[in-house]
C-alpha cells in the first residue's frame, strides 16, 4: 500500500488537532475530508460565528469540510461513506456512534493526549498536572463502545517538570500527538492495511488505581485551603493559565465583601503555616497563604474585572490586604 491509496477522514475542532492535520499534510497522506463542529458564536451578541481552528486549516488547504449538528444526522452519514474513507483519525473531537466510527474498512483511531488506560476522560491534561504526575503521554488506540477503552496501537511518553503548567505539557502533547499519528499510519501503510493492537487491561497491574480526566467546569476550578501547600501548588499549575484556578478574596470583618481572585502561579516554600488555612501574610513585599502544612507564595493573580499581574504589583495597589483572608 502507498500514502496516496489510503483515504483519509481527520476528525478534529480545536488548536490541539491543528498539528496532527498539518502533519498529515505535510507528510503527503491523501486526507479526502475534515469534519469538524459547527461555527462557534461570538461578539457581543453572539452574531458572528467563528470557524474552528481545524476548520481554517482545512480550507486554506482546499479540504472539504463537514461540521454536523448531529453525528446520527442520515444526511452527514451518506457523506462519509461517498468519501469512501479507508479509515479515519479523531484527535480532541466528540464521542462518536458507532455508525461513524465503524465505517471505515480498516477503522477510527484517535490520539489521547494521556497513556491509557489512564485519564480516561475529556480533560486528561489538566487532571494528569493536578496530580501532580512527572510523566504523561500520548496514546493511539482504535475507538469502541465505550469513551477511551479501545485498543492500543502505540504510546510515547513525556515528562512533565514540575514547575510546568497546563501551557507547557498542552504544546508538548500536542506535537507528540501529531508524531504519534504519523507513525501509526506508516504501520498501517506498510503492514497493506494490518497494524498490530493491544487490550488496554493488558496495560493494567494487580492493585493499579486508574486516574479519570472528567470535564472541568468553573467549580472544579475553585482552590480548596486546607489541603497541603504540594496539592494546591499543583492544582494552581494544572490549570494554568486556562481555565484557571480561583479562590475568594472577603474583608474578615465583613465577610459580604468578597472577590473573586484567580491565581495562575504559585510557589512552594518551606515557611510553616502559621494561622488557619487561608489567612494571608505579606513578608518583604512578597505575598503568601498559608495552607494545612506550608505557606505557599502567590506569584501571578487577577482580581476581578482587573488585569493579570504580579502579586507584588497587586500588593502596590491594594492596601491592608493582611485584614483580607481566602476561601
Amino acid at each position: 500500500m502507498e500514502k496516496k491509496d489510503l483515504r483519509i477522514i481527520f476528525m478534529g475542532t480545536p488548536e490541539f488537532a491543528v498539528a496532527t492535520l498539518q502533519s498529515l499534510l505535510d507528510n503527503d497522506y491523501n486526507v479526502v475530508a475534515v469534519v469538524t463542529q459547527p461555527d462557534k458564536p461570538v461578539g457581543r451578541h453572539a452574531s458572528v460565528l467563528q470557524p474552528s481552528p481545524v476548520k481554517k486549516l482545512a480550507l486554506a488547504n482546499g479540504l472539504p469540510v463537514l461540521q454536523p449538528e448531529k453525528m446520527k444526522d442520515e444526511v452527514f452519514l451518506q457523506q462519509l461513506r461517498d468519501y469512501s474513507a479507508d479509515i479515519q483519525v479523531v484527535v480532541a473531537f466528540r464521542m462518536l456512534p458507532e455508525v461513524v466510527w465503524s465505517m471505515p474498512r480498516l477503522g477510527t483511531f484517535n490520539v489521547h493526549a494521556a497513556l491509557l488506560p489512564q485519564y480516561r476522560g475529556a480533560a486528561p491534561i489538566n487532571w494528569a498536572v493536578i496530580n501532580g504526575e512527572t510523566e504523561t503521554g500520548v496514546t493511539t488506540f482504535f475507538l469502541d463502545h465505550d469513551i477511551d477503552t479501545g485498543r492500543i496501537i502505540l504510546q510515547h511518553k513525556m515528562l512533565i517538570p514540575d514547575d510546568a503548567d497546563v501551557e507547557y505539557v498542552y504544546d508538548g502533547l500536542m506535537n507528540l500527538g501529531a508524531n504519534a499519528a504519523i507513525e501509526t499510519l506508516e504501520r498501517i501503510v506498510e503492514n497493506d492495511g494490518f497494524i498490530e493492537s493491544m487490550p488496554q487491561e493488558q496495560f493494567i497491574a494487580d492493585e493499579t488505581k486508574l486516574n479519570q480526566a472528567p470535564k472541568i467546569f468553573k467549580d472544579t476550578c475553585r482552590i480548596d485551603w486546607n489541603q497541603t501547600s504540594k496539592k494546591i501548588y499543583d492544582f494552581i499549575r494544572g490549570l494554568s493559565p486556562y481555565p484557571g484556578s480561583w479562590t475568594t478574596l472577603y474583608e474578615i470583618d465583613n465577610s459580604n465583601k468578597t472577590q473573586v481572585l484567580k491565581i495562575f502561579k504559585g510557589l512552594k516554600t518551606a515557611r510553616p503555616s502559621t494561622s488557619k488555612a487561608g489567612s494571608l501574610v505579606v513578608d518583604k513585599n512578597h505575598l503568601y497563604v498559608n495552607t494545612a502544612d506550608c505557606q505557599l507564595e502567590l506569584i501571578e493573580i487577577q482580581l476581578s474585572g482587573k488585569k493579570r499581574m504580579s502579586a507584588r504589583d497587586f500588593l502596590n495597589g491594594f492596601k491592608n490586604i493582611e485584614t483580607y483572608e481566602l476561601q
